[in-house]
């Protein structure tokens, strides 16, 4: 593990401008940055850097964060990798944990691995373009094909010379190990006898996605028949075949955006599909789609657009495949390509714009697509039929989304010509569950989420209590640790013996005055997010002497730490004075610390009082009770309540409409 001073060096190293910069491009724009939302495709900014706060925010999408989050948002980088790649933008040296003999070893050896493939990637790319061998083989095979130079560059693709040993020998010659050579499969030792695995192979580096370099593919150019046309790494400690998508790092970013990915079978399908501008693409690499493979697309979007060419077997393994990606909840179409085409030919020839209105017009629903596909198969024959429609409930029950299984269901026995009623039985018996269950189940789950969406509370004008409460959020993050003097009300006994009011100055820190009004008048924040991060400050701030904010932001649950952003993010573009339209009356900020939080807590004491006046003059009017006189007394004290915050603000509250 990443030592804990090697997490704060580069937490207190990295500009969150910095490494953002090295992704979009950003503009002066006051104190902030801003630029075209990474995320989302828009037309006006809405993605804004903070440089002093060291955060980000993007209005579009509603993501935010410090640096770290950034890597993660837009690279997909698990938290290590992302902390591992600011260390070496900023020349951070990364300590380890104390680990075992074991563990020590076991992580040397898969870094040597990765080593070993990532000089094995530069040799192959190196050969191919640099050497009369690779140019006169290697690259016109690729240039044939149609790929440009900078797709080559773009996909680091390689050359293995045709000689036996070649490569095994320069990277002996270069210090790389026997045994690493060996374990990545590059190099084959028999007896005393060493090999190249790629001999005379053009050469397709396989990454990860985050960019290192697992295994390759292998392509032969001779007719020989002996000889596998494709050859792949075989499995190691840093390349698993179902676990990994061919292009998975070039794409990671467009899948993410466009918020589909397009699935088809080998490396050049992948390369062709870039090469002519859809991105959002990668391979399964001539295997059977595996959970593995389906996950870490569902890491990046729910929906998956499988391409065939439109043969009967490629056709078939779509079908096998097509049940594990309904397995795994996402949304799955498929789309074929002319007889005689397939996602590289077709591409080839297509431009851009015809490439996605083609896709647009021709991507099927799954059922649909099954349907067409099976009933050419089934024609007329009525055992064949019902082979089908069982054949399509199967697919229906590996949802595991109740409302799609119904939806799919009703678009089934539309197609099929046959009655829901069988339909919804065959699907009880798949699933194991009585048919009036699984109907309850859904009625239930539908009712209730009627009442979830009932129960949204539609936006009003200016929701005060609301703006009170962000706005106490707002000061404890930027003030919280503050110390300032605040003005306290004792009781005391004057000469004469009488009780009277003495005003006297103490000095807190901001985050304590504000816990102790609340707690004095046992205010709660109804807002669930805002009593959740306030409880989670105070927590922090009793617990720690210094507040840094991208290391509060580091420890805190995600859906709070993107609330935290937006509020910090929207604080330089709040006007408070139109809040006194709304009778919110908060100073401006360049009021004392002191003064700026007083206010604050004593109007949401004023809102909070006048609520309850409103309440007991309701339980009058309706005539809940037949003598309101102890009523009518609460509400005078109340309303004297509202005089004396009055007296204390400075200035006269009138009532909220």
């Amino acid at each position: 593990m990443i030592s804990k001073d090697t997490i704060e060096k580069v937490f207190e190293t990295a500009r969150v401008e910095e490494v953002i910069g090295d992704f979009v491009q950003l503009k002066r724009a006051g104190s902030n940055l801003k630029g075209l939302s990474p995320f989302v495709n828009e037309k006006s900014p809405s993605f804004m850097v903070s440089p002093v706060k060291q955060i980000w925010k993007d209005f579009s999408s509603g993501k935010g964060g410090n640096a770290v989050t950034f890597l993660m948002e837009h690279e997909h980088f698990t938290y290590p990798e992302a902390i591992k790649y600011l260390a070496v933008k900023y020349n951070i040296e990364i300590e380890e944990t104390v680990q075992t003999d074991e563990d020590v070893a076991q992580a040397n050896e898969k870094e040597s691995m990765y080593l070993v493939s990532e000089f094995a990637q530069k040799y192959f790319h190196h050969t191919l373009l640099e050497t009369d061998e690779g140019k006169a083989i290697g690259l016109s095979y690729f240039k044939e094909r149609g790929f440009t130079s900078d797709t080559i560059k773009k996909f680091g693709l390689g050359y293995s010379p045709e000689t036996w040993d070649a490569f095994t020998k320069e990277a002996l010659g270069k210090g790389y190990k026997l045994e690493y050579l060996e374990k990545t499969g590059l190099s084959i030792f028999k007896e005393d006898k060493q090999f190249d695995r790629f001999k005379g192979r053009v050469m397709f580096p396989i990454q990860s996605m985050s960019g290192r370099v697992l295994g390759f593919g292998g392509r032969i150019l001779t007719s020989d028949k002996k000889a596998a046309k494709y050859l792949n790494s075989p499995e190691s400690d840093i390349y698993h075949k179902s676990k990994v998508l061919y292009g998975i790092f070039h794409a990671k970013q467009a899948i993410a955006k466009l918020n589909n990915c397009y699935l088809v079978e080998g490396y050049t399908d992948v390369i062709q599909m870039h090469q002519a501008g859809i991105e959002n693409v990668v391979a399964s690499s001539g295997t059977a789609l595996t959970s593995d493979q389906i996950r870490l697309i569902n890491r990046l979007t729910p929906n998956i657009t499988v391409l065939f060419d439109g043969d009967a077997a490629g056709l078939r393994a779509s079908i096998r495949g097509i049940d594990l990606i309904l397995e795994a909840g996402m949304n799955v179409k498929v789309c074929t390509f002319p007889d005689g085409d397939d996602p590289d030919s077709f591409a080839r020839k297509t431009s851009y714009e015809d490439l996605l209105q083609y896709f647009e017009d021709n991507a099927k629903d799954f059922i649909q697509f099954k349907a067409s596909l099976l009933m050419q198969e089934a024609k007329n024959d009525p055992i064949k039929k019902a082979d089908l429609i069982r054949d399509m409930v199967i697919s229906i029950s590996k949802i595991p989304d109740r409302i799609k299984r119904e939806v799919y269901i009703k678009e089934c026995s539309r197609i099929m010509d046959i009655s829901e009623d069988v339909l919804f039985n065959t699907l009880a018996q798949l699933v194991k569950k009585d048919l009036s269950e699984a109907n309850k189940q859904f009625k239930e789950e539908q009712k209730a989420f009627e009442v979830v969406r009932n129960d949204i509370a539609q936006p009003t004008q200016v929701d005060i209590q609301y703006e009170l409460e962000h706005k106490i959020i707002q000061i404890l993050l930027l003030y919280g640790d503050k110390e300032a003097e605040f003005e306290d009300t004792i009781l005391a006994q004057n000469e004469e013996g009488e009780t009277i009011e003495v005003k006297e100055q103490n000095k807190y820190k901001v985050f304590q005055r504000i816990y102790l009004s609340l707690q004095e008048d046992e205010v709660e924040l109804a807002n669930p997010i805002f009593k959740a991060i306030y409880n989670h400050l105070i927590a922090y701030f009793n617990e720690n002497e210094v507040f840094e904010l991208d290391k509060y932001l580091m420890q805190l649950p995600d859906e709070l730490a993107q609330e935290v952003t937006t509020i910090l993010m929207n604080e330089e573009r709040e006007v408070l004075h139109n809040w006194e339209v709304q009778q919110i009356y908060v100073k401006q900020k360049e009021a004392t610390i002191s003064q700026y939080v007083t206010e604050t807590i004593i109007t949401l004491r004023w809102y909070l009082v006048n609520k309850i006046i409103d309440d007991l003059k309701n339980n009058i009017s309706n005539g809940e009770q037949s003598d309101n006189s102890e009523t009518l007394e609460m509400v005078m004290a109340y309303l004297g309540l509202t005089h004396i915050f009055s007296k204390s603000l400075g200035r006269v509250l009138s009532r909220y409409n």
